[in-house]
């Protein structure tokens, strides 16, 4: 185990419990062919068709994670690995002009990254294997049956159900009076549409109550966010690719009107919000490309199950917070990755 990695796994039991979760998980890779080591000269070439709703740090994180993954077990972009990557711009018109056409091209397996991307390619082919990730419902995206079994032969993936009670447990924590939770989502985004719903069921028992604002385009966020003044205590926000897209402009708005944000991915931290707690996005992408691997290397996809990953890890940025007029605990400070003291020393 890599020291990176025995950190993540010291920090998500601290951030546990500092936030009282129940526990991780990460997908089982108890399969033979996960753990074999080819050289890139003994692969026979294969073609990879990769798209993604929009291009933003977290997504692009996966993707790199992938390709990452890929090559260290043999399959070598420009070498043996031909990728032929698509960006739908946030458009999901064009997000099903890209599944027609990597469909023409009948790629060895195609990637898709975020659940309207997956929600194209599933319509666009029962042929061609499929690979999701970043979906937070595959079940409300219509990916996988209420059991857990996918539509389709062709089609597994990696999601990140992430439990909503911690997410909840760290808003309070962040504001202990707490009543009001601003959530500026896509109505055209079915993860954003099922989280807003799973909150209105959840809140109630906390005495709390949420403001769904809907934006339905990047260019949208900042007025959405500004609508929140004086109606909401704080903002959280998760999965939600609009609002990835235009990040910038949510935390803008935040500052000025001085509402901490919570996400649930360390580059939302990064870019502006106050905390998260949730997976990495390049761990994520390490994950999706062993099942892609797999796939590859001949196995058949109704072999490769659905995973899940929760391997949850606490985000924080004391300097965003006082922006957004919010003061951490003693506990998130000491448990919690510092986003600006890494940012710092990268730099350094």
């Amino acid at each position: 185990m890599t020291i990176a990695a025995t950190l993540r796994l010291s920090l998500c039991a601290a951030a546990i419990s500092a936030l009282g979760l129940l526990g991780c998980s990460k997908p089982s890779t108890d399969n033979a062919a996960t753990t074999e080591s080819d050289t890139t000269a003994e692969k026979p070439a294969k073609t990879l068709a990769i798209t993604q709703i929009v291009e933003h740090p977290s997504l692009d994180d996966m993707r790199r994670g992938i390709l990452d993954e890929l090559a260290d077990y043999g399959y070598v972009e420009g070498k043996n690995l031909t990728v032929n990557f698509q960006s739908a711009q946030g458009n999901t018109a064009t997000a099903g002009q890209i599944a027609k056409q990597f469909v023409g091209d009948n790629p060895d397996a195609i990637v898709a990254i975020s659940t309207p991307s997956a929600q194209s390619i599933v319509s666009a082919t029962r042929s061609i294997p499929i690979v999701y990730t970043a979906v937070s419902d595959p079940v409300g995206a219509k990916l996988l049956t209420a059991d857990g079994k996918p539509f389709q032969d062709n089609l597994t993936g990696l999601s990140s159900q992430l439990p909503l009670e911690p997410q909840l447990d760290l808003l309070q924590k962040i504001k202990p009076n707490l009543k009001t939770i601003g959530y500026v989502y896509s109505p055209g985004e079915a993860n954003s549409v099922s989280l807003r719903d799973e909150l209105k069921k959840a809140l109630p028992a906390r005495n709390l109550a949420l403001l769904d604002i809907p934006a339905n385009r990047p260019t949208d966020i900042g007025m959405a966010t500004r609508s929140l003044q004086g109606r909401a205590d704080i903002i959280y926000t998760s999965f939600d690719n609009n609002v990835a897209s235009a990040f910038e402009a949510m935390t803008q708005a935040a500052n000025e009107i001085r509402l901490p944000i919570v996400a649930s991915d360390e580059f939302s931290v990064q870019r502006g919000a106050t905390a998260a707690l949730g997976v990495n996005d390049y761990d994520f992408g390490r994950v999706t490309g062993k099942m892609v691997y797999r796939i590859l290397n001949g196995e058949a996809v109704n072999t490769v199950k659905p995973e899940v990953m929760n391997e949850l890890t606490l985000y924080i940025s004391p300097k965003h917070a006082k922006a957004q007029g919010a003061t951490l605990s003693a506990d998130m400070l000491k448990n919690g990755v510092n986003v600006d003291t890494k940012a710092q020393a990268t730099t350094k």
